[in-house]
């Protein structure tokens, strides 16, 4: 049987246009993106589907780009609805931080890092550029490196600052390995960036290690 075979207040769109969107599964709310199912299959069936063939949500979201378009039910098109959706949400939270003083939103830094650095296959190095109020002027991926190390230039970071004419920078950088721990290498390079950000009155307010579904904060852990 086809969603459209359903009782209207069953269908996942509907029930989303209800106002009823925290309330529909994960495979549901996939069907609203996918619109149809495959023969003999709806399409909260083949989001069933896909959840479990990736390991849920994330792991669909992240999966390589030419094994999703080559995956029956899925292909360009409505792999394509998928990643705007996920370059929405980052858009958005980076919105926020633009209206909002980070400090007082740390939950929304974090979830902001989550979705830009979280899956990545290789070390990226970035820097949240923030105004006089803590509010963001640019988020930029600085560096990127290999699976365990990047190497940064905190002269180039400096030079980035003044273009910029920051006022106060929050650093991050992802984990492949989903250790969320610092390494001795992460704490020499903060200890290094904060030393040529100082001379220009620029503090480092936080250094954030994203791993999987967890972020180590120095600022929280009393290491800046």
């Amino acid at each position: 049987m086809t969603i459209t075979e359903w009782p209207a207040d069953q269908r996942p769109r509907e029930r989303l246009l209800a106002g009823e969107a925290a309330r529909l599964s994960d495979a549901e709310l996939l069907a609203v993106l996918l619109r149809t199912g495959m023969r003999g299959r709806s399409a909260v069936d083949l989001g069933n589907e896909l959840l479990s063939e990736y390991g849920g949500l994330r792991g669909l979201l992240s999966a390589r780009q030419e094994q999703a378009l080559n995956r029956p039910g899925l292909g360009p098109a409505r792999w394509a609805l998928l990643q705007a959706s996920v370059e929405l949400s980052r858009r958005s939270l980076r919105e926020e931080l633009r209206a909002r003083d980070s400090l007082q939103s740390p939950g929304t830094v974090r979830d902001f890092l989550a979705l830009w650095l979280r899956d990545r296959g290789f070390e990226v190095f970035a820097g949240l550029f923030l105004d006089s109020q803590n509010r963001l002027i640019s988020a930029e991926e600085l560096f990127r490196g290999t699976l365990t190390q990047t190497a940064v230039y905190p002269r180039e970071v400096a030079r980035r600052a003044l273009e910029l004419n920051c006022a106060a920078i929050i650093f991050a950088h992802n984990h492949p390995s989903g250790v969320a721990e610092p390494s001795a290498a992460d704490r020499m390079l903060t200890d290094a960036l904060r030393s040529a950000l100082r001379p220009l009155d620029i503090p480092v307010l936080d250094h954030l290690i994203v791993a999987g579904n967890r972020c180590y904060s120095f600022a929280e852990a009393g290491l800046l």
